[in-house]
């Protein structure tokens, strides 16, 4: 690891461009000409990244950052404290430690943990944060995790994988077949090594396919930050054979709201009603999950449709998502368009309805923002509706 980009010069000036623009800074003389001026930029442009996503890290002097994708691809601070609630034990391997954010907050909890890497450069980068960041019970190991986990040849309280996708995994649907380490190949070794495996995924991968390729899937947890979901988190333990638990949560501003159920139950029968005074949209961790019926049973709301995933009722309710109070209900047509809406300021959604809300908005001139927001759906009845709503949560 090349550490003369921790000069006391080339830090400050590092720390004072902060925020500015990289493209407009290389174009400009390398003031540092014993460094490379793209190392330096890279810095820059990483630590940025960094600024709220990993303040712990940003605010700590003589940190060295990889790439830029890197930290984009890492675990945010709220992502990594919430992943420590599921583990226990006294010792974890991580078999892709990457940038090391989760095991920094693992070692919080575990005595002991290994972080894998099998990029050496970027393996030596995070023994040295570590170091600033004056963490001691975690060991870094360069080289392939899987012959690591054969070498020291121990029994884990826990093993954490964050599998990438290959490069050359073309369009939107993946496997985690596809992805390095390729964790169903393995996962009898991986189970021979330890009782508890945690596995992320990006979002994207789909929760029946991800079932398809694994076992002893105990709980899926489905982690938001802010109403983005960032993760899947896949708990697994050796030998489960139960029912699997599939675990919402959104993380807003330090709090933390969950909603849990079992997938795969009997069926659950929501009530259906036409809109009464409050209007709930779920928050995007429980849209990932589908569990539709399971919130309108469990809150005692009602469906407004069975494919609009929008819930009414008369008293507002605690709700994990969105609350707006239904100012004005109308179908649509020309003419209540043409009154309600045409040329006025709104934040607009669809939920099952044939439009798009840009085609939406450039037919009947509505413009974006605004302290307004109409949702465009249908109801229990199949007619499509108009709600304007002013937010309450």
């Amino acid at each position: 690891m090349d550490s003369t980009i921790l000069q006391p010069q080339i830090q400050e000036f590092i720390e004072n461009q902060i925020g500015n623009s990289i493209s407009k800074l290389a174009l400009q003389k390398n003031p540092f000409p014993d460094v490379e001026w793209i190392r330096i930029l890279n810095q820059i442009e990483a630590k940025t990244k960094a600024k709220d996503k990993l303040p712990t890290w940003f605010n700590t002097k003589n940190i060295i950052y990889p790439s830029k994708i890197s930290v984009e691809q890492t675990s945010s601070e709220p992502t990594a404290l919430y992943k420590t609630s599921i583990l226990s034990g006294e010792n974890l391997i991580d078999l892709t430690g990457g940038f090391g954010v989760d095991d920094s907050f693992f070692s919080a909890k575990i005595k002991s943990v290994v972080h894998c890497e099998i990029n050496s450069e970027l393996s030596a980068i995070v023994q040295h944060n570590f170091e600033q960041l004056n963490i001691k019970n975690i060991e870094c190991h360069a080289g392939d995790s899987f012959e690591t986990l054969k070498t020291l040849n121990r029994k884990w309280d826990w093993i954490y994988i964050d599998p990438s996708r290959r490069n050359d995994t073309k369009g939107k649907v993946f496997m985690l077949k596809d992805c390095l380490p390729n964790v169903p190949e393995n996962l009898d070794f991986y189970l021979e090594n330890s009782d508890a495996i945690l596995i992320k995924t990006a979002p994207l991968l789909d929760i029946s396919a991800g079932l398809s390729e694994l076992k002893n899937v105990k709980t899926i947890h489905i982690v938001a930050l802010e109403n983005e979901v960032k993760e899947l988190l896949w708990e697994l333990h050796k030998d489960y054979e139960g029912e699997i638990t599939l675990k919402t949560v959104n993380i807003n501003k330090g709090v933390i709201n969950t909603f849990e159920f079992l997938m795969n139950q009997e069926s659950v029968f929501p009530d259906y009603s036409l809109p009464k005074k409050y209007l709930y949209e779920p928050n995007s961790a429980i849209m990932k999950s589908g569990g539709f019926d399971e919130v309108a049973i469990n809150y005692n709301i009602n469906k407004l449709h069975k494919h609009s995933h929008l819930y009414t009722s008369d008293e507002i309710l605690s709700f994990p998502g969105r609350i707006f109070e239904i100012t004005t209900a109308f179908p649509y047509n020309k003419i209540e368009m043409k009154n309600q809406m045409s040329g006025k300021q709104s934040n607009i959604t669809t939920r099952n309805f044939p439009e798009t809300v840009e085609n939406i908005r450039k037919k009947w001139k509505i413009k974006e923002g605004g302290n307004l927001y109409t949702f465009f759906t249908t109801d229990a009845n199949n007619n499509k509706i108009v709600l304007i709503c002013a937010k309450i949560n």
